[in-house]
């Protein structure tokens, strides 16, 4: 297949790199034979694979390159190569550039001594190489006279020995230098690369371990313009704080460009003589702790190239005089975490400045100052000189202010976590660029119409809308967006039916509807989103029944939230098909049946397995030439968690299953022991009946546990004892009986956590067991009482509920009713004559008899003139009736609204009436027996009664005996009574 034009003595270079997708390149096993007979035409190959991609399919490396010995260029970097590196590369004398970076699975057995034989190589590029046995890497590498370019990154280099040292030439023609991302000591590298580095130009060391000062040697290195020393343990001297020496010997470099030493442990303040690094286009202190030093205009003022600007997570403080206006123009500002004041950095604006007016694009392209502590308005400079930006992260911030009415180019924005208010803009998106815009937590207003309008909608990946006041349909356009990763419209006021093209974007892995009025059945596309791993559609209004679909197309969910909707029927079996599920929600709908038997299919809850710490996005986009956008988005999961809805953005550390509030029946398959790795489980509020699983013990990880308001039966397993992780327990409302078994873990919950099981006992319910437990044979008395506790409390409920029925149905007439009102009031005032009257003949018929004075027809007449003098206070009786009436109600719904809203204080009541009912029947049964002792002669032993009360108040011990505690008070209050009689 491969055409043949010229022989091999004429072929110089051969390019086999990055993906080339042909049928011969596909399989490894024909590939070679196909190269092998294509040798003697190399020379065309050449030129048909220079711009074009290969992917060789983890082929090894032919060995029959090595026999080319006039090639001069041989790049199979990217490839997709494997295996070991062929030593018959040694053979190519004349290679000037060797390239098999990019195969991350190729290594070099042994040591790298046939790469010395290559003494013409200019460029060596084994980026991402496992060279970890190549001990001699140093001397080979020092002597290779002409080399000039060097990659080892990620290549697991081993640390320099002290003998290698002394072997090691000085090799004055190296200018490129990469040893990045390989874990070398301070003491391996240090002697080796001031050896080797007295023409280098750019050196990178970042993510290695560096560790204590900046050597000073680094200032010897005349010609160095770039040094990355990233990511590693550095730190600032005393002497370099103050400028001394350290940097202040780099800054005499004439021509040093880049300074990178983000991320070490770099701290106390920075002083201006780091200005004398005046040729700076790149300085980059992000991630190192200097303690909120404050940076003035007196630090920057010398920078006049300066383009890029990174101080990141430094917690530094920006403090410019007002109109200072940088002698430099910033193509990256990166402040993120540095305190910038409340109001809007106003030296931002000469850096939007327009450098071609014909076009209108400015300087500028990346700019971040989110959590900056910005609490002002935007400006209204800014969305005009802000085209041409490609990122804008303004996020985490309090900045107000509305987007122009004209179209916003851009590629990533992030306003998250502000006050924008508003509608949606319309945007336009850069073509052939990946997009993303995050609007979320905001106050933006109106319709999501304009979505249908974004022009270059096809390169949008990320699109945030969630927790703002958004409302209406939301339109059925999603068709415009095929490459959308991540999509949130959560905790927003949409409504209407989910929208079907949404089962267009097949490259979704996020969707978060939740918190919305969305209604109707999931429609079918959905199934198309099969990348689908997070999927939250909890809090809505969803109907109709749980889909087989998901678990048979969606097979690589990891979190499935469907709580708080109204879905109905079973649990579809299919769901079990999930083997990668995290986290599975489908409490508070209307779902009945019985649990799966096939739960055991959940591999990622059943074995300890690598799981995703979080579902995250993560976008890498490359604008331009010298820039690279690093979005990273983590959609947080909305859970119950220990009985409260949090936020949890760690979902590796999370395995849960929650069913509660559903209307699920049966039993507690035998197959969910299976699930040893679960974390919470959460079965409450159901109608399950049967005993606890007896091995529920096994599930070893449990941390909470909820089992209540079900109908479980029986002991309850003593192998839940051994869950030592158990921070939340609940089997409360069930029948559970028996013992508690004992241990330190289940002693250590609150009563409450078993109440409302009747036969249950033993710590921390009762003190022990025995006096609850009644004598074979010898049925205690009252105990059939205690069986009718939970009647008892409807019985009470219900006699309040009645008791205001009858009252409000009696009150309601009589204050509606005007002829009803005036027959009621007349009735009061003839039943008080009456009952006067009455009281007035009682009293003179006593003194008649004791004086013997006759004179009832003068107390009769004395009595009416009384009476009619009592007429006429029938205004101020009403008055009276109806306050007295009034007061009743408000005292009563007072103690009634206390009594049904404060679970605390209700409960108190109903052990009151509890206590008050058995001090009545033990009263009750003590007179009895005295009764039937003096009629009979039987006689009973008043302690046995005592005990039968006793024994029926053990359970209720540990409440506060009201009846007890009060009796003595009104026995009090009605002797006085009976005196004032």
């Amino acid at each position: 297949m491969l055409a043949c034009a010229k022989r091999v003595r004429e072929k110089r270079y051969l390019n086999l790199s990055t993906a080339f997708k042909l049928p011969v390149f596909q399989a490894s096993t024909p590939f070679f034979g196909k190269v092998r007979s294509a040798v003697n035409g190399l020379a065309s190959i050449a030129a048909a694979l220079q711009d074009t991609s290969n992917d060789f399919n983890g082929s090894l490396i032919p060995e029959f390159f090595g026999s080319l010995k006039k090639l001069k260029l041989l790049d199979l970097s990217n490839a997709n190569f494997r295996g070991p590196i062929p030593s018959q590369l040694g053979n190519l004398s004349m290679l000037e550039t060797l390239s098999l970076g990019g195969n991350g699975t190729v290594f070099n057995v042994g040591k790298l001594e046939w790469l010395s034989h290559l003494s013409r190589l200019k460029e060596v590029d084994l980026g991402f190489t496992n060279l970890s046995n190549a001990n001699d890497w140093s001397q080979v590498i020092s002597h290779l006279p002409l080399l000039q370019k060097l990659n080892l990154r990620d290549c697991d280099l081993p640390s320099i020995s002290s003998s290698s040292l002394s072997l090691a030439n000085s090799s004055t023609s190296l200018t490129y230098l990469d040893l990045s991302d390989n874990n070398l000591p301070s003491s391996a590298i240090y002697p080796w690369l001031f050896n080797v580095s007295s023409n280098v130009v750019s050196l990178n060391l970042s993510s290695n371990k560096l560790k204590g000062p900046i050597p000073e040697a680094f200032g010897n290195m005349k010609a160095i313009q770039e040094l990355y020393l990233n990511d590693n343990l550095l730190v600032l001297a005393e002497n370099q704080v103050r400028g001394d020496s350290g940097l202040n010997a780099i800054g005499k470099l004439p021509d040093f460009r880049v300074l990178d030493l983000g991320y070490n442990l770099l701290n106390g303040s920075i002083s201006k003589s780091i200005g004398q690094l005046s040729n700076l286009h790149v300085l980059r202190l992000a991630g190192n702790s200097f303690g909120g030093d404050v940076i003035s205009e007196g630090h920057l003022s010398n920078f006049t190239n300066l383009q890029v600007l990174d101080l990141s997570y430094t917690s530094l403080t920006l403090k410019f005089n007002t109109g200072w206006i940088p002698p430099f123009q910033l193509i990256q500002i990166n402040l993120c975490s540095c305190k910038l004041g409340h109001g809007f950095p106003d030296w931002l604006r000469t850096q939007m400045e327009v450098l071609n007016p014909d076009v209108e694009i400015s300087s500028i392209e990346y700019l971040d100052i989110s959590a900056s502590g910005i609490s002002d308005s935007l400006p209204y400079w800014f969305w005009d000189k802000f085209q041409g930006l490609s990122y804008i992260n303004m996020s985490f911030n309090q900045i107000r202010g509305t987007f122009p009415t004209h179209s916003i180019d851009i590629s990533h924005l992030d306003l998250s976590s502000n006050n924008f208010s508003g509608p949606l803009p319309h945007f336009s998106l850069y073509f052939g660029s990946i997009g993303s815009i995050n609007l979320s937590k905001n106050k933006f207003t109106g319709s999501v119409s304009p979505i249908c309008n974004f022009t270059g909608a096809v390169s949008l990946t990320l699109f945030d809308l969630s927790n703002n006041l958004f409302s209406r349909v939301v339109p059925d356009c999603f068709g415009s967006f095929p490459f959308l990763q991540a999509l949130n419209l959560g905790d927003n006021s949409f409504s209407g039916s989910l929208p079907s093209s949404l089962g267009s974007l097949t490259s979704l892995e996020m969707l978060s509807l939740r918190g919305n009025k969305f209604s109707g059945v999931l429609p079918s596309s959905l199934q198309n989103c099969a990348e689908l791993k997070f999927l939250d559609l909890s809090d809505n209004e969803l109907s109709g029944e749980i889909p087989m679909w998901i678990g048979q197309k969606l097979s690589s969910l990891v979190f499935l939230s469907l709580q708080g909707n109204q879905f109905r029927g079973r649990i579809p079996h299919q769901l079990c098909g999930l083997k990668y599920l995290q986290i599975l929600d489908l409490s508070v709908n209307k779902i009945s049946g019985t649990i799966p038997p096939c739960l055991n299919n959940f591999t990622s809850m059943v074995k300890k397995v690598s799981l995703d710490r979080r579902i995250e996005l993560h976008l890498l986009d490359k604008p331009y030439v010298e820039s690279l956008i690093d979005v990273r988005y983590v959609d947080e999961a909305l859970i119950t968690w220990k009985r409260t809805k949090q936020n949890y953005p760690q979902l590796g550390l999370l395995l849960a299953i929650d069913l509660s509030c559903n209307k699920l029946r049966g039993e507690i398959p035998e197959e969910l022991i299976s699930l040893q790795e679960l974390v919470a489980l959460n079965l409450s509020r159901n109608f399950f009946t049967g005993n606890i699983l007896q091995k529920i013990g096994h599930l070893r990880q449990l941390e909470v546990l909820d089992l209540s308001r079900n109908k479980f039966s029986g002991n309850i397993p003593r192998s839940l004892s051994e869950l030592t992780f158990l921070s939340i327990l609940d089997l409360s409302y069930n029948d559970l009986s028996g013992k508690i078994p004992t241990s330190t873990q289940l002693q250590s919950f609150d009563p409450s956590s078993f109440s409302h099981n009747r036969g249950l006992c033993g710590p921390p319910v009762s003190p022990n067991c025995s006096m609850v437990e009644s004598p074979p044979g010898k049925p205690v008395v009252g105990g059939e009482e205690d069986s009718d506790d939970q009647f008892m409390k409807w019985f009470y409920i219900c006699m309040g509920l009645g008791f205001v029925v009858g009252f409000w149905g009696f009150c309601s007439v009589v204050f509606f009713k005007r002829s009803w009102r005036h027959s009621y009031y007349r009735y009061l005032d003839s039943a008080k004559d009456w009952v006067y009257v009455s009281f007035v003949l009682l009293k003179t018929r006593l003194v008649r008899r004791i004086k013997g004075v006759s004179t009832r027809s003068g107390l009769i007449r004395t009595a009416t003139e009384v009476g009619g003098e009592e007429d006429s206070d029938d205004q101020f009786m009403k008055r009276f009736y109806t306050g007295m009436g009034l007061g009743f109600v408000v005292d009563f719904w007072g103690f009634c609204g206390v009594v049904f809203f404060k679970r605390s204080w209700r409960h108190s009541y109903y052990r009151y009436l509890d206590s008050a009912k058995d001090w009545v029947y033990v009263s009750f049964v003590l007179l009895k027996t005295r009764i039937v002792r003096r009629i009979k002669g039987v006689s009973t032993s008043r302690n046995a009664l005592k005990q039968v009360y006793c024994a029926k108040r053990v359970r209720k011990k540990r409440y506060l005996n009201l009846s007890t505690t009060f009796k003595p008070w009104i026995l009090l209050v009605f002797k006085a009574v009976s005196k004032l009689v």
